[in-house]
């Protein structure tokens, strides 16, 4: 098998373990949630068991992993928080919301950023990408315009969430601060520099110590222990497929990937852990976000293509 091969079968194992480990997560998580509350605790518990995983692998021999460097950590301070922040507010917005709604209401990141990218300078996107994008975020309204279990603070906390998965894309867009770093490096620094974020965060929000004693009593559920295990495996398992799956293939196959997910969910949202009542209005919505999101994501791999061999032709010029 040459090199070309080896690639090209990495590359659609890292897409095709991201959008997996991605679907996966939000019913573990949800799983999860429906038992304990405490989703602060919860992703500190998830970043906690990130960092010494690794530093244990990389003092063991197990991993490459280079060791904390301050400056390294000091670029990506930034990109952590925004990162952590949208998890942070995605967990807590599932407590409210159910998985197909939450789906679609993340859908709506490719219009944020194009707003973004607007303010910044970015310049207008194409036709496709902006028609896409507006046939999304109608059919998030639409769709909640049926939802019989509508939560005015978990449609707040997705879309916050969504702000700063924004935040995070356009920063790290901007910034090219993990460039050089390996998948693990960066699921180091991520998780590590995380960690006084979240405590502060499990502070002010008055979770911590209530939320470990509850965590303790609950401690004597095997079923628990079995789901918050997995949950804490998961994070691992997601954060590592996700950086795998951007340095190998792009950001925009992350995108994509995470969209056709999206498609997965919803439909097994629908059948799994309860908490949806089927309404035509509802049904309609996700099936307008949805098929806005598959045709944004063919919108942009279109885009892509076109510039392709713009660049290779340029590149050949250069060497004439």
């Amino acid at each position: 098998m040459d090199t070309a091969d080896t690639n090209q079968y990495l590359s659609l194992f890292a897409a095709f373990s991201y959008g997996i480990a991605s679907m996966a997560m939000v019913f573990i998580n949800k799983a999860v949630l429906m038992q304990y509350a405490d989703s602060m605790t919860l992703l500190t518990l998830q970043q906690l068991a990130t960092t010494l995983l690794i530093h244990a692998g990389r003092v063991m021999g197990h991993t490459k992993a280079k060791a904390l460097n301050l400056e390294t950590a000091k670029k990506l301070v930034l990109v952590s928080l925004f990162y952590n922040a949208n998890v942070a507010f995605a967990l807590t917005s599932l407590k409210g919301v159910n998985i197909p709604m939450y789906i679609a209401i993340k859908r709506l990141t490719p219009l944020a950023v194009l707003i973004a990218g607007f303010f910044t300078g970015k310049g207008k996107p194409t036709t496709q990408v902006a028609l896409s994008v507006i046939m999304t975020a109608a059919g998030v309204i639409i769709a909640a315009l049926g939802d019989f279990s509508f939560d005015l603070f978990g449609y707040s906390m997705a879309l916050t969430s969504v702000f700063f998965q924004t935040m995070y894309l356009v920063l790290v867009e901007r910034s090219g601060a993990e460039d050089g770093l390996s998948s693990v490096e960066i699921m180091f620094y991520n998780s590590f520099l995380s960690l006084p974020f979240l405590l502060f965060l499990i502070i002010a929000t008055g979770e911590f110590p209530n939320s470990l004693a509850i965590l303790s009593a609950k401690s004597t559920s095997l079923s628990f222990l079995v789901i918050l295990l997995l949950s804490l495996v998961m994070g691992i398992v997601l954060n590592y497929t996700m950086f795998l799956c951007t340095i190998v293939n792009s950001a925009l196959t992350t995108t994509i990937v995470g969209v056709l997910k999206g498609v997965g969910s919803t439909v097994f949202g629908f059948v799994l852990l309860g908490g949806v009542q089927v309404h035509a209005l509802n049904v309609t919505g996700l099936v307008i976000n949805t098929a806005g999101g598959l045709w944004y994501s063919y919108a942009k791999y279109q885009q892509k293509r076109a510039k392709s061999p713009k660049l290779i032709s340029d590149v050949e010029a250069r060497h004439k």
